[in-house]
C-alpha cells in the first residue's frame, strides 16, 4: 500500500472527516521521482470542535506517528471544524522547498 493511501486510511478511521485531502507534495522537493516523503493534509472533522490548533496537530501527529518516524519527512497539517471550513476561501499554500 502506498504511503499516501496509508495516511488517507488512518485519517479516515481516526477522524471520520467530512472533507479530507492528502496531497503528495514530494515533487516540489529535491527527492527522487515518485517519492512519498512530503505531504499536505486538509482534514475537516467534528473531532476538532472545541480543540485548539496545537491539540489538533498533535492528534494528527499521533495517528501518523509510524509514517512520521519513517518514510514521511515533512507533513503540512491544515485542520478545520465544519463551521471553520464553511468560512474558508483558500487553504494556505505550502511554502516552496528551499533546499
Amino acid at each position: 500500500m502506498s504511503v499516501e493511501q496509508t495516511i488517507t486510511d488512518k485519517l479516515n478511521q481516526s477522524f471520520t472527516p467530512s472533507h479530507l485531502e492528502v496531497i503528495n507534495e514530494s515533487n516540489r522537493h529535491h527527492v527522487p521521482p515518485n517519492s512519498e516523503t512530503h505531504f499536505k493534509v486538509v482534514v475537516v472533522s467534528e473531532h476538532f470542535d472545541g480543540k485548539r490548533p496545537l491539540a489538533r496537530h498533535r492528534a494528527i501527529n499521533e495517528v501518523l506517528a509510524e509514517e512520521l518516524s519513517g518514510p514521511v519527512h515533512a507533513l503540512s497539517i491544515n485542520t478545520y471544524t465544519q463551521v471553520e471550513w464553511q468560512n474558508i476561501t483558500e487553504v494556505p499554500k505550502t511554502p516552496n522547498c528551499k533546499g
